[in-house]
């Protein structure tokens, strides 16, 4: 198996095609990859920014240059001796009429070769189209038939949705509104208005975005037409890794896997999975590891000061009053999401519940109520995104998963209810189970997630660089000999797996999670910010929302494009996710007008951060350079995310999802003196020299030991090694650079080049 050394992901779309990429060949090669590792290149939905809403995965989207673009590029790629890495979503496609299978789905019903791909509940006589502005009643007198080039449409002034040549098409074509009726009547399919969308669905949906369908690639012939293309690519040569997008979504992720895995023989293969506390990816799966987030959450626990958290924590409760702990705040947010975002979801699954209870001697005493309050409070407990049980099988580690959720669940009731027949039913390994089973582990995943980081992320604030996906808001800091077993374990169960500071997901890129961490290093500094930050707040804003704003203008850098509307725009999205005071369906508009008109302030009164944080921005400068160095010599295979190179201060998406100075980036490999701030140099510089050494020598960095080795207090010191080959890495957390000498000769030191201030010392030995 042929494994990268690192990995450079870009995205493409906006600006970013096959020609644009493969111009960029050279400086990959030069900056040290071995891998370019592509977002989803299929065709997409119209106008699509990330590729995940995928129309058809039998095409390479021609907007991007098609399969002869991809030829080229990949062409390009192998002259400088690198692979490829593609992001595939086997999970969903778009719910659209753009999607060819799924419109030839409305248009033929049942008949259709393609009516068992998508994950349609069996029990619907249509499929719901929540696509009208307005109920259909109130809208019947702008619909009208016409005629497109696969056959008839109904015209909604906006939508064509495809007929099914039925008895009342040609009387309806004159627009008689009792006509119309009866023609939508008898399609396979039922326009409704889109606030419905939260009340009932027929179709599963990826986490609460409705205009995603799921997939039944659990079925040969839909496994087969998903991958067809992905199969001639890995076959040709051009595609030589796989990333698999949302793997927890599946319906049987080890069977998928086998599945993939017989088919791309020895191609290595990431998953992109979150594991939650001291949950392990399970061991039978066939893949490299995951994607990465477990590292990026203990670097970010490492570089928090334990102290200065402290005093942060005590700040943050009394200038906000916000005194309950975070699992609280998630608790809360777990049933708001379930009752609301995913209220569909809920219903599908009571219903399923109901089913089994009216068999069972003891379920059959519960009425419906209670079913459904034990279905809530279960999720509201669930530890992580999800369990692997199958139709037939259900392993003693989710046995005792279930039934410690449902005690734990139960603790918070006056009466456990229906719990304990809960976890009675999802320990059943019968058929009469399965169905119900199977689904509420696809929903215990997408309730995490939303109520998590698109939830509590924006709710409980006290430090937003322990807010990242993977982590918790009260996540505390690992200390160093905590991250020496972090990594130590790391070497052993998944030496292969990609290892990531920033991603297209993240919250925060990584620079930006540094100026955030930082304040932990010097809390009396961000104390006098934030008092400056409150006095310009309106009473309009509340103090959890200025302690937010306070965070994120720090995380930003001065100068880098319109830090004011990046800001205003950031505000409003802070605002809707934490469903607190805004929400995306029924937006405080005044609300959201104070608080953009707030940060504007701010950003006009401080084009460069204020005198008060200077010591944050140096301590920043620090724990990202430090990061860095991590980033690239743990175990793992890191990547890097566009961009990020040098430092990068991006805020969630689709701040993240910005155009890259590509041009800037390569001159600065020739001529560093082009990048102003001296931490861009040192980050490029770093970079550069560790990838190299890491395509120079791959056996020391995939297969090399991971050891500890002493240092004075505030140094994190550990060892690479493989046949008397050693790289050693030393950083100054929280001691004075000078001490790392102790543990690095500067004879010996690779990395810096000279001698100075730096927090990184890195050597390397060959026997």
């Amino acid at each position: 198996m042929m494994l990268p050394t690192a990995t450079y992901r870009l995205q493409f779309r906006q600006g970013m095609d096959f020609d644009r990429a493969a111009g960029l060949v050279p400086y990959l090669a030069d900056l040290g990859v071995s891998h370019l590792y592509a977002s989803p290149l299929f065709t997409a939905a119209p106008g699509s920014t990330h590729g995940y809403d995928v129309t058809d995965p039998g095409e390479i989207d021609p907007g991007l240059g098609g399969i002869e673009g991809l030829r080229r590029l990949s062409a390009a790629l192998k002259e400088k001796g690198l692979g490829l890495i593609l992001d595939i979503v086997p999970n969903h496609m778009a719910f659209s009429v753009d999607t060819r299978w799924l419109r030839d789905v409305l248009r033929k019903g049942a008949e259709s070769a393609y009516a068992g791909h998508f994950d349609l509940d069996p029990a619907a006589a249509r499929i719901r189209l929540p696509w009208l502005p307005a109920p259909f009643e109130e809208v019947i007198g702008s619909l009208s038939v016409k005629d497109a080039e696969d056959g008839p449409v109904l015209d909604t002034g906006g939508l064509q949705v495809p007929l099914k040549e039925t008895p009342s098409l040609e009387a309806a074509r004159g627009g008689d509104a009792d006509a119309l009726r009866a023609l939508h009547d008898e399609q396979p399919w039922q326009l409704v208005h889109w606030r419905t969308e939260n009340d009932i669905l027929t179709h599963r949906r990826f986490f609460a975005v409705t205009s995603l369908v799921g997939l039944k690639v659990e079925d040969d012939p839909v496994f087969e037409d998903v991958h067809r293309l992905l199969f001639e690519l890995v076959d040709e040569g051009i595609v030589s890794g796989i990333r698999i997008d949302h793997i927890d979504g599946l319906t049987d992720p080890q069977a998928y896997l086998d599945k993939l895995r017989a088919r791309v023989g020895d191609t290595p293969v990431w998953v992109e999975k979150i594991l939650s506390g001291t949950e392990r990816i399970p061991g039978g799966w066939p893949v490299q590891g995951t994607t990465g987030y477990v590292v990026s959450r203990a670097l970010g626990r490492l570089l928090t000061d334990k102290e200065g958290l402290e005093r942060i924590t005590e700040d943050y409760r009394s200038a906000t009053g916000r005194l309950d702990a975070a699992e609280e705040v998630n608790y809360r947010a777990r049933h708001q999401v379930m009752t609301q975002d995913l209220a569909a979801e809920l219903w599908t699954l009571h219903r399923r519940f109901s089913e089994v209870a009216a068999d069972d001697p003891v379920g059959r005493e519960f009425g419906p109520e209670t079913l459904r309050s034990a279905l809530v409070e279960f999720i509201a407990a669930f530890p992580r995104y999800r369990t692997y049980m199958t139709a037939d099988h259900i392993s003693e580690s989710d046995k005792a998963l279930v039934r410690a959720t449902a005690s734990r669940a139960a603790a918070r009731l006056i009466d456990p209810g229906a719990l304990p027949f809960l976890a009675d039913v999802l320990t059943r390994a019968t058929p009469e189970t399965a169905r119900f089973r199977l689904r509420l582990q696809q929903v215990t995943g997408a309730a995490v997630a939303k109520s998590a980081e698109d939830t509590a992320f924006y709710r409980e604030v006290r430090l937003l660089s322990a807010n990242e996906v993977g982590g918790e808001p009260d996540d505390d800091p690992l200390g160093i000999e905590g991250f020496h077993r972090a990594m130590e374990r790391r070497s052993e169960h998944m030496p292969h797996g990609l290892s990531l500071t920033s991603s297209h997901d993240t919250k925060r890129s990584e620079d930006a999670r540094a100026r955030i961490a930082a304040i932990t290093f010097e809390p009396e500094c961000y104390e006098a910010w934030f008092r400056i930050c409150q006095g310009f707040a309106p009473k309009r804003l509340n103090p959890n929302l200025v302690w937010y704003v306070a965070q994120t203008f720090l995380a930003m850098e001065p100068g880098d494009g319109d830090i004011a509307q990046r800001l205003a725009d950031h505000v409003v999205k802070a605002l809707r996710e934490a469903k607190s005071e805004s929400f995306w369906t029924a937006p405080d508009i005044e609300l959201e007008e104070a608080a953009q008109n707030y940060v504007r302030r701010l950003a006009s009164h401080f084009p460069k951060h204020a005198r008060e944080v200077d010591a944050i921005v140096t301590a920043a400068d620090r724990i990202s350079l430090i990061q860095a160095a991590l980033h690239l010599t743990v175990p793992g295979i890191p990547d890097i995310y566009q961009g990020c190179e040098i430092a990068s201060y991006a805020l969630t998406d689709p701040d993240n999802r910005r155009a890259v100075d590509f041009d800037l980036c390569e001159r600065a490999l020739a001529d560093p003196s082009v990048l102003p701030r001296k931490l861009d140099r040192e980050k490029l510089s770093l970079t550069r020299r560790i990838l190299c050494l890491r395509r120079e020598e791959p056996e020391l960095f995939l297969h090399g030991h991971y050891h500890r080795l002493p240092a004075p207090p505030g140094i994190c010191a550990y060892e690479r090694q493989r046949d008397g080959t050693h790289m050693t890495v030393a950083l100054a957390i929280s001691a004075p650079p000078g001490q790392l000498e102790e543990v690095v000769q500067a004879s010996r030191c690779i990395w810096p080049e000279k001698v100075d201030n730096s927090p990184v010392r890195i050597a390397f030995k060959r026997p």
